[in-house]
């Protein structure tokens, strides 16, 4: 996971969240990085230029009309041969600059410009970070490519706690070498199922199921950030693709089980997805009308996906989840021993679905191992990890 030679842009915008991106500063030219630091005027209010200058090594440039510069193009020549533009941290103001395209200063415009990947690491208000408009600026981010890392859940500057935390400068540093190509999976295929699955009744009815899809989505992003090339089947969701994350879309468990086992042989099998454990047996090709007499289903099993791959002579090392609404450690264990399943993350339905938060519990032959509550994206990237150590 070296990140030796590689040319990091690092942005700074306004922020108390300014003094940890010092520390992330000194990490990545400790880990061998040639750092470059721009800061925007507000970033001057927290931290000055000489603490950057003084950690990378490099004058920092802070103004398009800067004479450091050399011919006042640094907008234009300085991603040219970098590996990545990192902003961190990422202010909403600045979030909303980049959704819209706006280049009035030199780290929006050098965004714009660029030639290399851009990832943010936003920090801000718990209410600025679930605000309408953020939420907006964000899905946008995310369609144009930009990766986007964190926040997670904590005490804030301003006193109060949720979710608008930047992730501490350990954790963006050990996000870096998959978004560079040099990351713990680098080489390695991963399909992951994400979402619910829909079972039709009739042409306008049909079975399925609370789950968002934001679990799988998470972990499929996390695994991609990690240098894996991902597969996503992905039941029906309102949710954009990661970034680097190749999606195929399905309906029914049946398709999500077709898709699945066309996408084998990978090497590693996350099952995120609700899949439905019945359908109809006979589904009406038309609509059924509405009786007094009542209604009655004939359900029969779907297949079970996960079982079926794990149990393939050259299976993939598998993941799985169990949502359970009580006895979770026992349901999930069990769950994981019938599968013969390596790792399988347990976490209360009634707490997760739908959710941006979760609170899981991973399974494995060691024990059990709790991640206590977090934005799921954090979840995901933790139970990569894990995973990474488990392959290795």
């Amino acid at each position: 996971m070296s990140l030796a030679h590689k040319k990091i842009i690092l942005g700074v915008t306004g922020g108390i969240a300014a003094y940890k991106t010092a520390e992330l500063c000194r990490l990545l030219v400790k880990a061998g990085a040639e750092v470059r630091v721009v800061m925007t005027a507000a970033a001057q209010q927290f931290v000055t230029p000489l603490t950057f200058q003084a950690l990378s090594g490099q004058p920092v440039l802070t103004s398009l009309w800067d004479a450091a510069s050399g011919d006042g193009m640094a907008h234009i020549h300085l991603s040219r041969d970098a590996d990545l533009l990192l902003v961190a941290p990422a202010s909403a103001d600045f979030m909303a600059k980049l959704a819209e395209g706006r280049a009035d200063d030199l780290l929006s415009t050098l965004c714009l410009a660029r030639t290399c990947r851009l990832a943010v690491a936003p920090a801000m208000n718990r209410e600025m970070w679930a605000a309408a408009p953020t939420r907006r600026n964000l899905g946008q981010l995310r369609g144009d490519g930009v990766t986007v890392l964190g926040p997670v859940a904590g005490e804030q500057a301003c006193g109060e706690s949720g979710l608008g935390r930047m992730l501490e400068p350990a954790e963006i540093l050990a996000a870096l070498p998959g978004l560079l190509g040099a990351g713990p999976l680098a080489g390695r295929r991963v399909v992951v199922t994400a979402g619910p699955t829909f079972e039709p009744i009739d042409p306008v009815r049909g079975l399925t199921n609370l789950s968002s899809g934001k679990m799988g989505y998470a972990l499929a992003q996390a695994a991609a950030e990690a240098g894996a090339e991902v597969c996503l089947v992905s039941g029906p969701t309102c949710l954009a693709a990661p970034a680097r994350v190749r999606r195929v879309d399905v309906r029914s468990a049946a398709e999500m089980h077709d898709a699945v086992l066309r996408e084998l042989p990978a090497d590693v099998f996350i099952a995120v997805a609700a899949v439905a454990d019945y359908r109809v047996e006979a589904a009406a090709t038309q609509k059924i009308k509405k009786s007094a007499a009542g209604l009655t289903l004939q359900l029969v099993p779907n297949p079970d996906i996960l079982a079926e791959v794990s149990a393939l002579p050259d299976a993939p090392f598998c993941v799985g989840f169990a949502a359970e609404t009580e006895q979770l450690a026992e349901r999930a264990e069990a769950k994981r021993q019938r599968k013969k399943l390596p790792l399988l993350v347990g976490n209360l339905a009634q707490d997760t679905l739908g959710q941006d938060t979760a609170e899981l519990v991973l399974f494995d032959d060691q024990g059990l191992h709790p991640l206590p509550r977090a934005d799921k994206l954090a979840q995901a990237r933790a139970l990569v990890s894990h995973l990474v150590n488990l392959l290795n």
